[in-house]
């Protein structure tokens, strides 16, 4: 039976997937860090008596023969591959020493806090903190300027508000096994509109409300209202703010700045004009 050619265009594209994906694949097992439990493949080219297979142990250490004791965790593949090549250099001629992690344990993240529903996040790739907020539900019901990312014993993150709402990608970083987020709950889900409006009423907060949106909420301005005189008090780092939006340049004007965009437990309060 004849076989039919495949078109030179369909093997170009199949060629660059094949290239896309094993760039993709080396590039985080670059990145990967080794961990506790992880099982370990050695190989030493043309010498059967130097490649084994090894789980790294809860001391962080493999046994590696001839050798000793070496500490895998917290090095990627790469770093032990020359780590092991140098040792070797002792008992082989220049070694050419392959490391791969066969069997991976170190690749869970943690997520807790009250303001979403705790959980274990399982790292499949490489993975950054916008792309793990992106799977976690509820994740806007969470108090996201008081979140932050613990590595070790330190923050290496605070704030998810400018990174996940504002999408400044500057502000992501990129998670590693072990990684704690914590998310915690909004104290307060509400923003008060009060005084010259139609039906003053608590309005339920949501991340981006505004100060006009807040107010029609509450039906809008009454007729005795002095848009002008639209006071926003809230508790900034235990102080009290008080901002002025000024809501007739908003609504004539356009001025867009007037506008403020609110936060939970804010106080709008629009003042009575002079009759």
């Amino acid at each position: 039976m004849k076989m039919r050619k495949l078109p030179t265009d369909m093997i170009k594209k199949v060629i660059y997937t094949l290239a896309v994906l094993l760039f993709a694949t080396s590039l985080f097992a670059a990145d990967y860090i080794i961990g506790e439990g992880d099982t370990l493949s050695v190989s030493v080219w043309g010498e059967k008596d130097f490649s084994f297979t090894a789980k790294v142990r809860p001391d962080g250490k493999i046994t590696v023969p001839t050798i000793g004791e070496i500490t895998a965790a917290n090095m990627t593949p790469k770093n032990l591959q020359a780590v092991l090549t140098d040792k070797l250099k002792v008992v082989v001629r220049k070694p050419v020493v392959t490391v791969s992690v066969t069997e991976i344990t170190n690749n869970k993240v943690y997520v807790f806090g009250g303001g979403v529903k705790a959980g274990v996040f399982t790292l499949g790739q490489r993975m950054t903190l916008l792309q793990l907020l992106c799977q976690i539900d509820d994740v806007r019901k969470a108090d996201l300027q008081s979140a932050y990312v613990i590595r070790g014993k330190q923050k290496i993150r605070e704030d998810f508000t400018n990174l996940y709402l504002k999408g400044n990608v500057e502000e992501d970083v990129v998670i590693e096994p072990n990684d704690i987020i914590y998310l915690p709950m909004r104290g307060d889900n509400y923003v008060y509109v009060m005084g010259a409006v139609i039906a003053p009423k608590p309005v339920e907060y949501r991340e981006g409300i505004t100060v006009m949106e807040a107010i029609l909420s509450a039906g809008g301005f009454n007729q005795f209202a002095n848009p002008d005189a639209t006071m926003i008090y809230r508790k900034d780092k235990k102080k009290d703010v008080a901002i002025n939006a000024k809501m007739k340049k908003l609504m004539i004007n356009g001025d867009l700045t007037q506008n403020v965009t609110l936060r939970a437990g804010d106080y709008v309060l629009v003042k009575e004009g002079l009759f």
